[in-house]
């Protein structure tokens, strides 16, 4: 779910800027604070949240967020910090055709990266709980947001927390353990339409929202091999 929003003329700005200016006199840049659920831009107009941050086994500084927020080789900025410039890219996307990821190979001289965003703490990698119990999601666009998991459809858990455009690719925690990656909310089933959009988090009346288990997003990126393999949270 990825939505166009005045902040990307700021971002759009930024990777032209740094672009224009490689050549010209460098100056000093503020750093981008990116956690779990920071909202990132990327040069095809889209932004989404950040799932997480960490390091792959080559050490790089790595992130993860869903695969339809934009194709393979696509530049990012900060939303918050868009001075801080390009921040990386999309080292891998599998365009929302699979398990709707994609592996962001990320700068480290211009990014601090944290556990904790808001409510929201990372402190390690969980197996998604199943139906009945809670799960909360944390996105640039609805904040916070818990509900009960109602159970699996095709691999990806159903459950009812809040899910609006540019939440795509934020965390689903239990605790401080994340176990899911957010893809967006369910509109239908087959012939059958349901599409009721959240309203604000306080509000549970919607459509059911879903997400991707971490730990198999993980062991995709594990098995490619490359940019994102060995992933570890920070």
């Amino acid at each position: 779910m990825t939505t166009r929003f005045r902040s990307m003329a700021l971002a759009t700005a930024a990777i032209a800027s740094v672009v224009v200016g490689a050549a010209g006199t460098a100056s000093a840049a503020p750093t981008a604070v990116l956690g779990g659920s920071s909202g990132i831009a990327f040069e095809n107009n889209s932004v989404c949240s950040l799932t997480t941050i960490g390091h792959d086994s080559a050490g790089r500084l790595v992130g993860i967020t869903a695969g339809h927020c934009a194709p393979t080789g696509s530049r990012l900025v900060s939303e918050r910090t868009p001075e801080a410039g390009v921040l990386g890219k999309v080292a891998f996307s599998d365009d929302g055709n699979t398990l709707d990821y994609a592996v962001l190979e990320l700068d480290p001289a211009k990014i601090t990266p944290v556990r904790t965003v808001g409510p929201t703490t990372i402190a390690g990698v969980a197996d998604a709980p199943g139906a009945g119990a809670t799960v909360c999601s944390s996105g640039r666009t609805s904040g916070t947001d818990c509900g009960v998991v109602w159970g699996q459809l095709d691999g990806t858990s159903i459950n009812q927390y809040c899910s609006k455009p540019g939440d795509s690719g934020g965390p689903v925690v239990v605790g401080d353990r994340l176990v899911g990656m957010n893809q967006g909310r369910l509109t239908g089933i087959g012939p059958v339409g349901f599409d009721v959009p959240c309203t604000t988090a306080a509000n549970p009346l919607h459509s059911p929202a879903f997400f991707q288990p971490i730990v198999v997003i993980l062991a995709a990126i594990n098995a490619q091999g490359g940019v994102g393999a060995g992933f570890r949270p920070i």
